[in-house]
């Protein structure tokens, strides 16, 4: 297949530049096994679970990745994270007029002095002489990164709101938006009607913004993540599965652990990277429904629900969702697929 396959014309005014009002006040497109398009509420996604169901949640949490400032002998910077190598050491991008060399100081946000001590890749690793660690210091200074369809700059709303309810473990640049609407109290009634809710740890990195380059999708290289899937979680998707229960993947970066953790046919415990390229035609061995918002058009997630949903039934339902005019992406509304539909 090719890249322009998974291209829609989204209207600008569509693509959400604030979160709903309330956490879980935004609509939700469900896309039944049958193809069939039904409008929704979120709220109304205790109707579509059943006892014995599994909900599997990403449980990163975003840290603020993105800090300004300039070379020491002048010339502005932007940093944007891309991961934490170790308590004084990153992975970033650079954004500045001229690429920055092995040596450079750094003055970010007129109170850290850093240096770019090389290279790897496309990514800068840059160390911190402050002695407190990498954490700490971002979560003092750093700037939520908002994503770059969101064209305004993070505010003190977005600390809460770009962050889901259950986040815990430090690492991700980019929120698993699916996430971001649950409540806690929507969480409890899930609970209460004997759903079970599990975990995996996925630090989305700001690679999920990058676009497809090549035509063909088989050319397109894939950008890693970090990821862990614990016993517990292998565990429980082996009892849901047994019970006659739905493993049900809130977000793609479930999907992508999930499948991950499971690519010899059966999950197992899995720490470490992952590129795992999921596109049309792909046998999914462990998701059995899929909760997720709309994504761009050509990406590789978009390319991952349609190989979940079906080809046709999902970019059929874009096209729904953009002729009554649901909210798009990272603060967008959101998208139920039932049941996957397999390959085109």
């Amino acid at each position: 297949m090719r890249k322009s396959d998974f291209h829609f014309d989204l209207p600008q005014e569509l693509i959400a530049q604030t979160p709903p009002e309330k956490r879980g006040e935004s609509r939700m497109l469900v896309l039944s096994n049958s193809g069939r398009i039904y409008d929704r509420k979120f709220s109304e996604i205790l109707e579509l679970l059943k006892p014995n169901d599994l909900l599997v949640f990403n449980d990163t949490r975003v840290i603020p990745a993105r800090l300004l400032g300039r070379r020491e002998s002048g010339g502005r910077v932007e940093l944007l994270v891309e991961r934490i190598v170790d308590e004084h050491s990153l992975l970033a991008n650079l954004r500045a007029s001229n690429s920055p060399k092995p040596g450079t100081r750094l003055v970010l946000e007129e109170r850290l002095e850093a240096e770019v001590v090389g290279r790897r890749g496309a990514l800068f690793e840059v160390r911190f002489s402050d002695p407190r660690g990498v954490v700490d210091l971002l979560e003092e200074v750093g700037r939520i990164p908002l994503p770059p369809y969101i064209e305004r700059e993070a505010d003190e709303n977005d600390r809460e709101r770009y962050q889901t309810v259950y986040a815990r473990h430090q690492g991700a640049v980019a929120a698993p938006t699916a996430g971001l609407h649950f409540t806690e109290q929507l969480l409890q009634q899930i609970a209460d009607m004997g759903v079970t809710s599990g975990f995996v740890t996925l630090h989305v990195g700001a690679g999920t913004f990058q676009p497809v380059r090549a035509e063909r999708i088989e050319d397109h290289v894939m950008h890693s993540e970090w990821f862990e899937v614990n016993e517990r979680l292998c565990d429980q998707v082996r009892a849901t599965k047994a019970s006659g229960g739905r493993v049900i993947a809130v977000g793609t970066t479930a999907v992508r652990s999930l499948e991950s953790a499971s690519r010899d046919g059966e999950i197992t415990p899995f720490s470490g990277e992952t590129d795992i390229f999921i596109t049309p035609g792909y046998r999914f061995n462990t998701v059995d429904a899929l909760l997720t918002n709309f994504h761009l058009s050509e990406s590789t997630l978009m390319m991952l629900v349609t190989a979940f949903g079906g080809y046709k039934q999902v970019m059929d339902a874009y096209q729904h969702a953009i002729d009554e005019r649901y909210r798009f992406f990272s603060y967008g509304d959101a998208m139920f697929i039932t049941v996957s539909s397999g390959p085109i």
